[in-house]
């Protein structure tokens, strides 16, 4: 099979053979094809016959060689030629340049934008109309020659727009073609010009990042991206002018999305574009880092929290026994002292241990809305009579893939900590709220006197407190722990009236089934029958598929399915993360199995994706993930 390139080069050989002069642009006015007799006939040099050479270029190169006799103001005459051609009609005519000879000068609009024109030397021609208006009566002979000339001239020149109706047809191929490879790639690609101004783009901007028009033809980079989002990637996109290449990761303000975006110089001027939404590789990589840096924590503090815990155990024992003893007053006093401290480090080691221990996001289906009404439940008691607690929950009416154990151990930690910073009266504000599709968002926000510049800066840190001894300084980094197993991310800020902490959590929807068509993919003929059974308790008719190619043809020919439950490991090198990938423009919910233990790479990966059940599966696992009212 024959590649672009060569395709391409017979076609320009073939081009070259012909008698005429030819040139096709584009719709923006750029050079596509011009064959060598085009060169030649107006002496043209070779940056103006390289494909993307610009069109008002070569008719100023023109008009300055007098190509259209004597021009007054060139650039007014380019200004009017780059006008005409950007409202292009089909045309014929005949002129006489500057040298004597005459030309045929044919053009014929293309049905995507630009034109190709056809040049043909008639000099020869019109002397023999001249001649044979002359002489007539005189040259019969010689009309007939010419005649037979003239005949074998329009045969020829029938047969050259035969191959140039051809090469159009080819060209239209091969750009729709283009178009539709750019169409299918999930990512914006597109190329601007020395000016800014998008002289190419596929029609994903919006997609990648929402807000933005899905048309920017025409438009400049910063009109089409935003200021805000255009400051982000100037000096990035200057760098690349200069001639060099960048890849970066930015996050879009207005749409709260992670991009990766790369600039590469073209060849031929501008800088071609990639961009990428990464938002979920991004909350992916932030929560495999967290867990990676608690495997370490947990590795260095272990050791250090069981001598410690032997040394605690020694010290208590011996108070125990100088309590006993008969011993002044003051003397108890300091045991009973020493005692407390004691026990007081002893439960720090356990909130340690809690931190730094086997601690696992588990997300299921959950009613975000009653985990609200619930917090508000348990914390109200909690506050002094004078102290208010008010919730604003504007999160949408789903059902969200979260662990409701932590995340309201983790907001009524908060609550507790705006408790302690209004004393004994302010006001205490939950907000709840989803940003697009991408995150939800939780706030506690107080009263009180704010965070210091310093909280602000460590209130993350383990052991950083303001509460003096009260304080053991874990809560808050707990709740960020948690938050950064889950792939989100946690902020600390004032405002005029006090502190506020926001918690983001990826934006996951259940999938609401509730019977259907199953495709069951599991490559273990005994587990994949067991699951059968469960599904079908479930009133699921089932489909089954081993690996993920057969999955996914399955997926297009049976439009009706309406649940994918997958093993993350299947048979040969492909994953269950693989079938997310290919499947996730199909909007077929799916719900994946494993065996791994939760801290497995390929595990927390997928959790963050879809819903992920541990291996053994029942009939109860799956009725709470997909009915979890029915399964209470």
């Amino acid at each position: 099979m024959q590649s672009v390139h060569d395709t391409r080069a017979f076609t320009t050989a073939g081009l070259n053979l012909i008698a005429q002069a030819l040139s096709i642009y584009d719709r923006d006015l750029r050079l596509v094809v011009g064959n060598r007799p085009f060169k030649e006939m107006f002496d043209l040099p070779d940056e103006l016959v390289q494909t993307g050479a610009r069109f008002q270029d070569t008719i100023r190169y023109l008009a300055t060689n007098g190509e259209y006799g004597q021009v007054h103001d060139i650039e007014a005459f380019v200004a009017i030629r780059v006008e005409q051609a950007r409202a292009f009609e089909p045309h014929y005519m005949e002129r006489t340049r500057a040298n004597g000879r005459t030309i045929s000068v044919e053009g014929s609009p293309l049905p995507q934008g630009g034109w190709v024109t056809v040049y043909t030397d008639i000099t020869r021609a019109k002397q023999s109309e001249q001649l044979l208006r002359a002489r007539s009566a005189e040259l019969s002979d010689q009309l007939i020659a010419h005649a037979e000339e003239l005949s074998a001239t329009n045969r020829q020149l029938a047969a050259t727009i035969t191959a140039l109706e051809e090469t159009k047809r080819q060209l239209t191929e091969a750009e729709a073609r283009t178009r539709l490879t750019t169409e299918m790639m999930p990512a914006h690609i597109s190329h601007v010009d020395e000016d800014g101004i998008y002289t190419f783009s596929n029609r994903r901007l919006g997609t990648i990042m929402p807000g933005r028009p899905s048309e920017i033809t025409g438009l400049h980079i910063s009109d089409a991206l935003g200021p805000t989002a255009y400051e982000r990637i100037a000096p990035h996109l200057a760098r690349a002018y200069e001639g060099s290449p960048s890849v970066f990761e930015f996050t879009d303000v207005e749409s709260s999305r992670r991009i990766r975006a790369a600039f590469t110089p073209g060849a031929t001027g501008g800088v071609y574009i990639l961009s990428m939404d990464i938002t979920q590789e991004t909350q992916a990589r932030v929560a495999l880092q967290q867990t990676r840096r608690r495997a370490l924590a947990a590795q260095m503090i272990n050791g250090v929290a069981h001598d410690f815990s032997n040394l605690l155990t020694i010290i208590l024992g011996m108070q125990s026994k100088l309590a006993r003893m008969d011993l002044p007053e003051e003397a108890q006093g300091l045991i009973s002292a020493t005692t407390s401290a004691a026990r007081r480090g002893g439960r720090l080691l356990n909130r340690i241990g809690d931190m730094t221990g086997h601690r696992t996001y588990r997300p299921r289906a959950t009613d975000l809305h009653e985990v609200l009404r619930d917090l508000m439940t348990l914390a109200t008691p909690a506050l002094p009579q004078a102290m208010g607690l008010s919730l604003l929950d504007h999160t949408p009416d789903t059902t969200l893939m979260l662990d409701p154990g932590m995340l309201q151990d983790a907001l009524l930690n908060l609550v507790l900590n705006a408790r302690d910073a209004c004393g004994t009266a302010g006001q205490i504000t939950i907000s709840a709220h989803a940003i697009d599709d991408i995150w939800i968002e939780i706030s506690v926000s107080d009263t009180g006197p704010g965070f210091s510049p310093a909280a602000i800066k460590q209130g993350t840190d383990p052991f950083f407190t303001t509460k003096g001894g009260e304080g053991s300084g874990l809560g808050l980094p707990m709740v960020y722990d948690m938050v950064k197993l889950a792939g989100g991310d946690l902020r600390l800020s004032n405002t005029p009236t006090g502190a506020i902490i926001a918690l983001r959590l990826p934006y996951r929807v259940a999938p609401p089934i509730t019977g259907g068509l199953t495709l069951l993919v599991e490559d273990n003929d005994a587990l994949r029958a067991a699951t059968r059974e469960i599904l079908v308790q479930l009133d699921h008719s089932v489909i089954e598929a081993t690996s993920v190619d057969e999955a996914v043809a399955l997926a297009a020919d049976l439009p009706e399915i309406s649940l994918i439950l997958s093993d993350i490991r299947l048979e040969g090198s492909a994953t269950g993360l693989d079938l997310i990938e290919r499947m996730q423009d199909s909007h077929i919910p799916m719900i994946l199995m494993t065996s791994l233990p939760p801290q497995d790479p390929l595990h927390r990966a997928a959790a963050l994706r879809v819903p992920v059940l541990q291996k053994p599966v029942s009939a109860a696992d799956l009725l709470a993930l997909l009915r979890p009212e029915a399964a209470q």
